[in-house]
């Protein structure tokens, strides 16, 4: 038995290899008749919102979030280790707006989960967020600890550069998780780059929180875990 077992585990790790694709992955594809995103799942503060009322995708492939009741966007899917592309905009001649990437998030469903943040915000995109003590480090200069908010322990890690282009204009967001570090980049420049981050696996989630804000071209990349 242990020689047929042994000569099946190429074959075996070939298998489970084939079954985690390793490209990029288009996150953001169709949009049922009742709202619902495929890949994707809703949580809003509302528990009676319907996917739909918050999120509609266009013809044209531009995901708009209506920003109301406050909540999320999730992936079925979790990942721990990625590099995730995306664009955003917020609307030309709206007040400026409020949103955000939650990655690695873990646990209950509430407003805020366990998770980091990469904020999107009109004037602090590109800050990471500890939300509800998700563990992070960077820079002492630019971190800041709240032991204590409605919202759990918060960990703030301050932006190194502004690269965001003026409202009305899309942004791209680069977001490279690999074992405990994790890279922002905006428009192709490196902002925020956070250690000794929490390396549990979770969803990618989009944030709804109060405004309108729109995304589109989600792509992730898994990528090699690293040694912890």
């Amino acid at each position: 038995m242990r020689i047929v077992l042994a000569a099946m585990m190429p074959w075996l790790a070939g298998l489970a290899l084939a079954a985690e694709p390793r490209g990029p992955l288009v996150l953001l594809t169709a949009q049922t008749p009742t709202g619902e995103l495929a890949g994707w799942k809703s949580y809003s503060e509302d528990l009676k919102t319907a996917t739909g009322q918050v999120w509609r995708l266009l013809p044209d492939g531009v995901l708009v979030c209506r920003g109301k009741p406050n909540g999320y966007l999730y992936t079925e899917r979790s990942w721990r280790d990625f590099s995730l592309s995306l664009q955003w905009r917020t609307p030309e001649g709206r007040k400026p707006g409020r949103g955000g990437i939650l990655i690695r998030m873990t646990g209950k469903h509430k407003i805020w989960p366990r998770s980091l943040e990469a904020q999107l915000n009109a004037g602090d995109e590109g800050d990471f967020w500890g939300l509800d003590g998700f563990t992070l480090s960077g820079p002492a200069s630019h971190l800041k600890v709240i032991e204590s908010s409605p919202f759990g322990k918060l960990t703030h890690l301050k932006r190194a550069a502004a690269a965001v282009r003026p409202a009305g204009q899309w942004n791209r967001y680069e977001i490279i998780a690999q074992g405990g570090t994790v890279i922002l980049k905006i428009n192709g420049q490196e902002v925020n780059r956070a250690s000794d981050c929490d390396t549990h696996a979770g969803p990618i989630c989009l944030t709804a929180e109060g405004d309108e804000i729109h995304f589109r071209d989600i792509v992730l990349t898994p990528l090699e875990p690293t040694e912890e």
